[in-house]
């Protein structure tokens, strides 16, 4: 059995705190994890196990959230950030990748933060959440994964304008983004060779250069040594009419160009249960994949879907990297 997931409290303004709570209530001890916080932070109505060490989170009483605490600089309104507590935040991440890397738990589940206010409460110096996990990982490439039980997609480009992507995307990326996606399908999911599809970066995947030169110039030969070496994967597909469901079926994963070709489809799929997963830690990380909604936080209305999803995707992971691969 794995160890316990770590849960991050992640900004303790925004919906993180009130969502922990009722995961564990509608998770019932299906998936064992731990919260990191300060229990202060926490709903009034909570029904809460202070736990020591994250063994015990094993034995909490069903539907009660397991807490290790973690003393923040003062107490939380919801909706309303307080800088004092941005320190706070950063050093939970620490915690939970320290416990991870020490095999106390199994995987990291990060609630969202809020980066501005990390920035200026705590003069945090990394873009976001994933490049802080690398530092702390040790290593200098990662690889954003979004999941639901219908559909894998990787953007191998992510937050830029799309007048950049043709520039930023290259040979050596997406060879790096296949490689990454690949060896982390094998490591957490137990697939022996995972089915691997890329996108076209143009319509119709350029239609013979009608449309756009990319693919016949480089994709096409990359793609070619990258199955004579082994690999299980194809393309380039026209990613409009790869994400179908008959489609998806010959796949495990789809590596895609650019941000909204890979997460448009899995949004439309999964609105609600859509996970991030990073590849190429040395450790599991998922992450539920919506923001702090300081707009909602404190109401009670906050959709517990999506870091449920995130836990139940840890889990699995964990499992089958214990097991190691079986098909």
């Amino acid at each position: 059995m794995p160890a316990p997931i770590a849960l991050t409290c992640g900004e303790p303004a925004g919906v993180g705190p009130e969502l922990a709570v009722k995961a564990a209530e509608q998770l019932e001890g299906r998936v064992p994890f731990f919260w990191i916080g300060d229990p202060r932070h926490l709903p009034h109505s909570a029904q809460v196990v202070e736990i020591n060490a994250p063994a015990e989170a094993m034995h909490v009483p069903t539907g009660h959230l397991a807490v290790l605490r973690h003393d923040f600089a003062a107490p939380s309104q919801a909706g309303t950030p307080d800088f004092a507590n941005a320190q706070g935040v950063v050093d939970v991440i620490s915690r939970a990748v320290a416990l991870t890397r020490s095999g106390e738990a199994s995987a990291i589940c990060t609630a969202p933060i809020n980066k501005k206010v990390l920035q200026d409460g705590a003069g945090f110096a990394y873009p976001g959440h994933t490049e802080f996990l690398a530092h702390l990982g040790g290593v200098e490439r990662v690889v954003m994964m979004l999941a639901c039980p219908e559909l894998r997609v990787v953007p191998t480009t992510i937050h830029i304008a799309i007048k950049d992507v043709p520039e930023a995307f290259t040979p050596d990326l997406l060879d790096e983004t296949i490689r990454i996606t690949a060896a982390d399908l094998k490591r957490f999911w137990g697939l022996s060779n995972p089915r691997i599809a890329i996108a076209g970066l143009n319509p119709h995947a350029g239609e013979g250069g009608a449309m756009g030169d990319e693919e016949g110039d480089w994709m096409i030969p990359l793609i070619s040594d990258l199955r004579a070496e082994g690999y299980a994967i194809k393309g380039p597909m026209p990613p409009d009419t790869m994400f179908h469901a008959a489609a998806r079926a010959g796949y495990d994963v789809a590596i895609c160009a650019y941000h909204d070709q890979a997460l448009i489809p899995i949004k439309t799929i999964d609105f609600a249960g859509g996970v991030n997963v990073t590849l190429g830690l040395p450790f599991i990380r998922t992450s539920p994949d919506h923001g702090t909604a300081f707009d909602i936080a404190g109401k009670g209305v906050a959709d517990p879907t999506s870091l449920i999803a995130a836990l139940d995707m840890a889990w699995h992971m964990a499992h089958a990297s214990a097991k190691g691969p079986s098909q």
